[in-house]
């Protein structure tokens, strides 16, 4: 069984910053990219960012670029995700998620094999 299990979210004022934090944990799996999702309300899931686990390599979404990076502790086995200037539309439960395909589509949710239980984020203005 893998679990993902995300930290950090709360209440924070427009131009704040937040960082979000998803740590894996259970049985060993072949990872190849981790990323995080968010759900704002009555919306449904969008893509936020992604890393590839053993390359680096990262993708983000326009909406988040220049505001948000994503990042890895492989030894910690834990991604990142730390939201500057965040404005009220970036609120939203995010979600981390893992894939073990390789080639796939990173910014779709059908990818993922594994995900968290979510955190919320709220951003007032």
């Amino acid at each position: 069984q893998v679990q993902l299990v995300e930290s950090g979210g709360g209440l924070v004022q427009a131009g704040g910053s937040l960082r979000l934090s998803c740590a894996a944990s259970g049985r060993a799996f072949s990872r190849t990219v981790m990323a995080w999702f968010r759900q704002p309300p009555g919306k449904e899931r969008e893509f936020v960012a992604a890393i590839g686990w053993g390359t680096g390599n990262t993708y983000s979404a326009d909406s988040v670029k220049g505001r948000f990076t994503i990042s890895k502790d492989n030894a910690k086995s834990t991604i990142y995700l730390r939201m500057n200037n965040l404005l009220p539309e970036d609120t939203a439960v995010y979600y981390c998620a893992a894939t073990v395909a390789y080639g796939a589509n990173w910014y779709s949710a059908g990818t993922y094999n594994y995900w968290g239980q979510g955190t919320q984020v709220t951003v007032s203005s």
